[in-house]
């Protein structure tokens, strides 16, 4: 086992970050200049405690406490590429830590950050990324997504967690899964609990 003592090096970690790039995202289909230019400019390890600084670039989430985690970079990058951010979206982030926000901010200069959907603030936004899973996605989701507006979350199907977007029209929030994602499924968007045989 190998234990880190020490806070790896700057230039260690400018390696990392550009490893992830190419090794995580590139090869997995993320290749927008502007989204792989995000990620380039945002240090993940500042997004992390400091005794889990050495596996911030690691390809997986990293837990952060209280039962929020950082989830792995591939999964914000398939969530932007779907997402499709441009400077002109007003952009909704439901996350329990700062750097999703600070990926998308450098897509658009329209940004706001909530922890849960419940503490959102009151808007109309053209784009809402949602941090984790949905069992089931808020009928409250539509009110502050904008005709023709999109949600790009996790969202979980028979007990597997996709990739989803979705997208208001005529007034409903419709989704659609893109494929397998890693997300962790959050509290406040889990089904109700059924009782069964």
């Amino acid at each position: 086992m190998t234990v880190v003592e020490d806070r790896p090096a700057a230039g260690d970690m400018l390696i990392a970050r550009r490893a992830m790039i190419d090794s995580q995202l590139r090869v997995t289909g993320v290749n927008s200049p502007a989204i792989l230019a995000a990620f380039n400019a945002v240090p993940r390890e500042d997004f992390v405690p400091a005794d889990r600084r050495a596996v911030a670039y690691a390809d997986r989430a990293v837990p952060l406490g209280d039962g929020k985690a950082l989830s792995p970079a591939l999964t914000y990058g398939q969530m932007l590429e779907a997402a499709d951010v441009t400077e002109s979206d007003s952009v909704l982030v439901i996350s329990g830590n700062g750097y999703l926000e600070a990926l998308v901010s450098k897509l658009s200069g329209n940004v706001v950050r909530a922890d849960s959907l419940v503490a959102a603030q009151a808007g109309t936004y053209s784009v809402i990324l949602i941090d984790g899973a949905a069992e089931v996605l808020p009928d409250s989701l539509g009110a502050l997504l904008a005709e023709d507006g999109r949600v790009v979350t996790g969202l979980v199907e028979r007990g597997v967690t996709r990739l989803a977007i979705a997208r208001k029209a005529g007034g409903k929030v419709i989704a659609t899964a893109l494929g397998e994602a890693d997300f962790a499924v959050l509290p406040d968007l889990a089904a109700p609990k059924k009782w069964s045989f």
